[in-house]
């Protein structure tokens, strides 16, 4: 599992270290790592000796990374240009050790490099480049690989926001911990390939994680040979209507595919459902959690009201997945009241009506937005998006690493609602399922390839499924 840590939380693990340590060790094992990367990066696209090297320099510890990152380069023979956002305030002892392994000090950025190491902001940047800064990055030299130092310069390293103008990287080489804002968007699409360089940081709790392929495995229900389709989780499925059966077919696609017994469909789309799934149940009856909203239109608003009366409360009550159109109106207070797990799906523009707030808010500030409705709505949220998380309570924040931009198709989340919901009658809890179901259907979708359309995205789950399960 990837875990990822506030910028406070690393800055104190870092003095802490540091108190142990002699002076400057920690930065120079930072710029070890650093140039380690930066060396195999130019070794697979000529070689190191030889090679043009431009260092942007910001003021702080960022900048003596780069600098002593540089003087190792130039020690092997790269021809190494640092170029200062403010020349007064260079680190001096990595300026010194560039310039004492044959490095120089220039004006303004060359014309050619062919990897240029951003040092302009460190983890405590906040509201994107200022104009020196950015006059600096404007320059970079097209075609030069563009490596971060510790996280882009202008991302926020705690949340992954950009406000303004920000470095965008082929590769970032970040120190000690992953930091939120290069795992979350903006400031995930930001960053490229991120290396993490281990200096030795003893870290508590994270802020937020992203399961990999262990992981989910780990999570997936598995039958046994006493199971049968009652004890392997029956699914209910409240979806579809006149103007979109095709949403409850999908979402009893990703029912089936996820791993449930048995898929029980309540709405006007039965035809279309049996028609395509003849193993589908048809009519309310016992189930192990419910979905409800994909599809069901402005008419069904009541469907959701329904559907929490049938899930009950206290001990009897079953896990209740709500999407779509079953997200407008929810009240608070109702879901708050509810023991078993609420599992919420909304995308940017429904997260937005739930929070009140224009939707490029959410989009800007991804990991506040569902922090906020988790809390809000006393839910497990999975925001889907081009980074999903998924926010529980006080846990820290799930992150989905397999997403890709082929799933902004329609009908994809209805077939994430179903393999989800079928993950929570499996037993998983909300935050679990979401999580899993959102690396699933990204995983499947990109053994698809593309252009693809939902009904793949469904049809390639078991193979995902058993991709997670090698060995």
């Amino acid at each position: 599992m990837r875990t990822a840590y506030s910028v406070e939380t690393v800055r104190a693990a870092e003095r802490e270290l540091m108190a142990r340590l002699p002076e400057g060790a920690l930065m120079q094992r930072a710029a070890a790592g650093l140039a380690a990367v930066c060396a195999g990066l130019l070794a697979r696209r000529r070689r190191v000796y030889g090679a043009r090297v431009v260092l942007l320099v910001g003021p702080g510890d960022n900048g003596g990374d780069a600098l002593y990152a540089g003087a190792r380069l130039a020690r092997r023979g790269a021809a190494v240009t640092a170029v200062a956002m403010d020349p007064e305030r260079m680190h001096p002892g990595g300026l010194a050790a560039l310039r004492a392994a044959g490095g120089r000090v220039a004006d303004a950025v060359p014309a050619r490099a062919d990897l240029v190491l951003d040092g302009l902001l460190g983890i405590g940047g906040r509201g994107g480049l200022r104009p020196a800064a950015a006059a600096l990055v404007e320059r970079i030299p097209a075609g030069a690989l563009v490596v971060a130092v510790d996280l882009p310069s202008g991302v926020d390293a705690d949340t992954g926001e950009v406000a303004g103008a920000a470095v965008t990287a082929d590769v970032t080489v970040t120190f000690g911990a992953y930091k939120p804002g290069l795992l979350i968007d903006p400031g995930a699409s930001r960053a490229g390939a991120v290396h993490l360089v281990d200096i030795g940081l003893e870290l508590p709790a994270p802020q937020a994680e992203a399961l990999q392929h262990a992981d989910v495995a780990a999570l997936l229900p598995q039958p046994t040979a006493t199971s049968d389709k009652y004890r392997r989780g029956v699914v209910g499925i409240v979806a579809g209507s006149a103007q979109y059966p095709g949403a409850a077919v999908l979402a009893v696609a990703g029912a089936l595919r996820g791993g449930a017994g048995a898929v029980r469909y309540v709405g006007p789309a039965a035809d279309a459902v049996l028609a395509r799934f003849p193993e589908t149940l048809i009519g309310r009856g016992r189930v192990q959690a419910w979905v409800v909203g994909p599809g069901l239109g402005e008419g069904r608003a009541g469907e959701v009201a329904k559907v929490l009366a049938d899930a009950g409360s206290g001990s009897d009550s079953v896990p209740v997945l709500v999407d779509a159109d079953g997200l407008r109106g929810l009240d608070p207070a109702v879901l708050r009241a509810r023991t078993a797990p609420t599992l919420l799906t909304p995308h940017a523009g429904e997260a937005a009506a739930l929070l009140g707030v224009p939707r490029e808010s959410v989009e800007a500030g991804r990991l506040a937005a569902v922090r906020e409705l988790a809390g809000r709505y006393g839910a497990t949220v999975l925001l889907k998006g081009s980074t999903t998380l998924v926010a529980s309570g006080g846990s820290p924040v799930r992150v989905n690493p397999t997403g890709t931009p082929w799933l902004a198709t329609a009908g994809s989340g209805d077939v994430l609602s179903g393999l989800a919901g079928s993950l929570l009658a499996g037993g998983l809890s909300g935050a679990d399922a979401g999580a899993v179901a959102a690396y699933l259907h990204g995983l499947a979708a990109r053994l698809c390839g593309g252009p693809l359309v939902a009904q793949d995205v469904a049809a390639a789950l078991p193979r995902a499924w058993r991709d997670v399960r090698r060995p």
